[in-house]
Order: structure tokens, then C-alpha cells, then sequence
């Protein structure tokens, strides 16, 4: 997971709920996405505004490429060709050749992209884009933007059925999450959350939708609702420590994790039980996460790589202080 206030990455053992590794030199890391192969994990460094590739088992530096000012969230498409990061400072999309994360193009979205998932297919990304109040389309075949679909509030990050005919929009105000058809790119229902949702992650079977209720630092959230997406209707809300932010589920539907970004845990939760089962402290500002399936890798407990310097990038530092956290 990407822990940004840390300035770190951190790995955690899902058997044991316990910090195996944390990786620093990674600064200012928003998100992390690991390959659908389990051999790479891809994060963004806000401070240096770079996306980098680690190997998994070595924890060591692969590859890195130039972003855009204040990069989000960064997604592989699931052939693993190709990597996306959203540039939330500059209103752009950066593309890259995954392996070595060569750039092969920017798309101009405008506004400020933020979270952003594939479809199931590859076909599409599907991009948050807060400051447009938007959800966009991008068509990953030509790598332009082909749809805008106004949500009515900033969208924080969206998740894909795995069918590909619905895309799940958290948007922080009003609080609450939409629910898009991607064939008529319109919004189909509407439902509100405990507090001003970050992530969002569906279960394996697509019925249900997790929503990470953030809220913000003088009124924090403290639970993941849990949304049955044929209804549109909460069924129930499970306990996290304060401000949950990250989501992520486990390919069973049986485990989730939730990082809380103002008390510097990870929550455990047990989807099929509905309850919380474990609690881990990680550090400061805990933002992004992601599943992989292969086993933590024997490596030592701390590690740090190196980045380009800020200079060799100079496109604009860290997301801006107006969307804390998001």
C-alpha cells in the first residue's frame, strides 16, 4: 500500500495481518496498483512526479517514467501492455509501455483526473475526474477520451462491473455513489453514504460495493458501506479506524482491506462474517492498496530505492492542498 505521508511503501502479510516490508524512497505515493500477474507493483511519487515499477520479489526499482503534475492513481490494463496515470494537477492522462514505462502518449481530459479503473476487457479507462464533476471514457485502443458523463459532485474513484456494462462513481459532495450505464453513459440510480466517500471496490461477483466513507479531518468517517448494486441501497456499514480511504478485496470476496488516512491504520474486514477482524498500524497518511496473490516475498523488513530527482520532472509537486487526502 501506498503510504504517503510516510513517504514509504508498505507490504502486509494477509495471513498473518502483520507489516512484512516497507519500502522507502517513494515520495509522496498516492496509489499503487500490483499486476494482474503478481510480478510488479506500480505506485506514483507526487513529490517527484514519477511512476515506478518495483518487482515483487525483490522489492528493488524496475522501471520509471516522467508524469504529469500531481499524479493520482496509476492502473495496468489487464493484458499487463499498458500503464495509465492520472495527472490530477494538469487535467491529463499519461500512458506508458508497461514493462519499462516508456511514455507513448497524454490524453487531455481538463479538470483534475483522479482515481481511475479499466474494464474488465481492457477496451475503456474509466477516469474520476474531480474538478469536472465528471466520470470520463477513455477508448485504451486509440488512447482518446470518447465520453464525459457529469455526476452532479467531485468523483473521488470509480469501480467497473465485471460484466463492463456498469461503472460505481464515489462522489465526496453530495456523499454518496452513482451508478453508471456504460452504453448509454448515463447514471442509472443514486444512493448516499455514511460520509464524503474516497475509493470504491466491488466483490468478485459484482454484487456488491464497497464505499471507503472518508469524510474529512474535522469530521471524519469510520466505516466501509456496503452496497447491494442492483438496488442501489446500503445493507450495512462495517467499522473502521478514522477516515477510511483505500479499498481493496480479495479475489475469494471473503477478505477486504481499508486503509484509514487519520489514524495511519489498515482495518481487516470479513465480508462473509460482516465484522472487522483486524487492525494494523502502517504510518502517516495511508492512501492506496492493492491485492496481490502472490505470498510476501522474503525480504528485509526495510528497503529504500531511488527516483529521479524532482528537477528531471518539473511538472509541479504533490496533490494539491485543497483535495487532502482524496
Amino acid at each position: 500500500m501506498a503510504v504517503e505521508g510516510g513517504n514509504a511503501l508498505t507490504a502486509i502479510d494477509a495471513a498473518t495481518s502483520t507489516v512484512v516490508t516497507t519500502v522507502s524512497g517513494i515520495t509522496e505515493p498516492h496509489n499503487v496498483q500490483v499486476a494482474l500477474d503478481g510480478k510488479h507493483v506500480y505506485a506514483v511519487s507526487g513529490d517527484t512526479d514519477t511512476v515506478a515499477a518495483l518487482d515483487t520479489t525483490t522489492y528493488r526499482l524496475t522501471a520509471t517514467g516522467p508524469t504529469g503534475s500531481a499524479p493520482a492513481h496509476v492502473i495496468v490494463t489487464p493484458d499487463g501492455a499498458k500503464s495509465y496515470v492520472t495527472n490530477y494537477g494538469d487535467g491529463t492522462v499519461s500512458v506508458y509501455r508497461a514493462g519499462d514505462l516508456k511514455p507513448t502518449k497524454v490524453v487531455r481530459v481538463g479538470g483534475g483526473p483522479h482515481g481511475a479503473r479499466p474494464a474488465p476487457d481492457g477496451s475503456a479507462l474509466v477516469v474520476a475526474n474531480m474538478k469536472a464533476e465528471t466520470v470520463d471514457i477513455i477508448d485504451t485502443r486509440t488512447d482518446t477520451k470518447t465520453a464525459t458523463v457529469p455526476v452532479g459532485g467531485p468523483p473521488v474513484q470509480v469501480a467497473i462491473s465485471p460484466d463492463g456494462r456498469y461503472a460505481f462513481a464515489t462522489v465526496s459532495q453530495p456523499a454518496g455513489v452513482v451508478k453508471i450505464s456504460l452504453e448509454s453513459r448515463r447514471i442509472e440510480a443514486r444512493t448516499s453514504v455514511s460520509a464524503a466517500p474516497a475509493q470504491a471496490y466491488l466483490t468478485p461477483d459484482g454484487r456488491t460495493l464497497l464505499s471507503a466513507d472518508q469524510g474529512s479531518e474535522d469530521r471524519p468517517g469510520s466505516s466501509v458501506s456496503l452496497i447491494d448494486t442492483a438496488s442501489m441501497t446500503v445493507t450495512g456499514r462495517l467499522a473502521t479506524g478514522s477516515g477510511p480511504h483505500g479499498l481493496v478485496v480479495d479475489p475469494t470476496g471473503r477478505r477486504a482491506w481499508a486503509t484509514n488516512l487519520y489514524d495511519g491504520t489498515v482495518s481487516v474486514l470479513d465480508l462473509t462474517a460482516r465484522r472487522t477482524v483486524a487492525t494494523v498500524k502502517v504510518g502517516e497518511e495511508p492512501n492506496g492498496v492493492s491485492f496481490a496473490t502472490r505470498p510476501p516475498a522474503a525480504a528485509a523488513a526495510r528497503m529504500k530505492v531511488v527516483l529521479p530527482s524532482a528537477s528531471a520532472h518539473p511538472s509541479g509537486t504533490g496533490m494539491p492542498d485543497d483535495m487532502p487526502g482524496m
